[in-house]
């Protein structure tokens, strides 16, 4: 494509291209919140707070822990995969299909 293309689809492609970024970067704040240990920390917490007031029995609290803790060891596991590695990946996957 040359030049002057580019200059007359730029209408067309500037908006195309921006709407691009827009959804890599709230996917990646997506995928950046899903894979932030504070989150699973901050819900533990406030599990173990409600043992401790009495709102949920210990078996509930056994359950809601051990599924916390197992999405807390996947974001660990992912998070050590590369997650940048993947999205970089699908970013430019993305881009060459253009």
């Amino acid at each position: 494509m040359g030049p002057v293309s580019r200059l007359l689809s730029l209408p067309i492609s500037g908006p195309l291209g921006a709407l691009g970024w827009v959804a890599r970067q709230i996917a990646n704040a997506a995928v950046q919140q899903l894979l932030d240990p504070a989150r699973i920390e901050a819900e533990l917490l406030a599990l173990e707070m409600r043992l401790e007031a009495g709102t949920i029995d210990e078996v509930a609290f056994e359950a809601a822990e051990a599924r916390l803790l197992e999405e807390l060891a996947e974001m660990r596991a992912i998070a050590a995969d590369g997650v940048d590695d993947a999205m970089a990946e699908a970013t430019n996957a993305e881009t060459s299909g253009r």
